[in-house]
């Protein structure tokens, strides 16, 4: 009978635990990757606590796998893929609302000819699923996948006016203070906002939060139930805003993402 060291077949109960070491170490380097992307190796193995070496070699595999990709070639930095953002919206229930959105912000980005995003609400965070690009030579980009919190997008702050009290409050008390290193609106500032946006209908970002020189108009998008669980978000460069021209963007905005959540509740 063989035993370890001796030559003979490897310990098969060892084996296996280093084969489920390592779908571990995998798994948490795609959790990791989701939560903080884009980001680098060096980074990954600090927080995780692998070897840099494991790390690349999960990277590696889940690339291979389609579940990861290279997002920022020039820093080696890494993120999620369309396949693992649509497989979340098929557990969530929500795969239909991209399908529908679609060709609303299609039209609304042809309109306007600037950058429309459709975000989903998951927990406490805002979650890029959709983007139509700007006509326009200089324009607003958001990878897809992108994670923010609520209150650092118009898209979020659209959705927390349309929740009840109890649940903003509980929401605003877990609200992180900065993101990405800029300083978000605290808690008194952001509830007047929210109220600010509910008596208004759509939320406004001018050059604030934690993207300065860009403006955004958002507005939610509620399900049959007439819960929000998404926004459609228009997103300008400063250098081409026009105030004046708030109301009637702002007008759009709220058609197309009234749209949206008519087409979801119909049978």
């Amino acid at each position: 009978m063989s035993t370890p060291g001796d030559g003979g077949e490897p310990d098969k109960p060892t084996s296996s635990i280093r084969s489920m070491n390592s779908v571990l170490s995998t798994l948490r380097v795609f959790e990791e990757v989701a939560v903080r992307q884009p980001i680098g190796v060096s980074e990954l193995a600090r927080v995780t606590g692998i070897p840099k070496s494991s790390v690349q070699r999960c990277l590696v595999t889940l690339e291979q796998a389609r579940w990861l990709r290279i997002v920022d070639r020039e820093h080696a930095r890494w993120g999620v893929t369309m396949k693992a953002l649509v497989l979340g919206l098929r557990s969530a229930g929500e795969q239909d609302l991209r399908e529908v959105a679609t060709p609303v912000i299609k039209g609304l980005a042809t309109e306007t000819g600037e950058t429309v995003l459709l975000g989903l609400r998951d927990g406490d965070e805002y979650l890029i699923v959709a983007r139509e690009d700007s006509s326009q030579l200089v324009r607003v980009f958001m990878e897809i996948g992108t994670r923010v919190p609520l209150g650092a997008s118009s898209g979020g702050v659209a959705i927390l006016a349309r929740l009840e009290p109890g649940e903003v409050g509980e929401l605003l008390r877990a609200e992180p203070r900065e993101f990405e290193g800029a300083p978000l609106l605290g808690p008194d500032e952001l509830r007047e906002e929210i109220a600010r946006t509910a008596a208004r209908g759509y939320a406004v970002n001018m050059s604030s939060w934690y993207r300065p020189h860009v403006a955004s108009l958002g507005a939610a998008v509620t399900n049959a139930a007439g819960r929000p669980i998404a926004a459609v978000t228009l997103s300008i460069p400063e250098m081409r805003y026009q105030p004046a021209q708030e109301e009637q963007l702002a007008k759009k905005v709220v058609a197309a993402a009234d749209e949206i959540s008519r087409l979801l509740a119909s049978p």
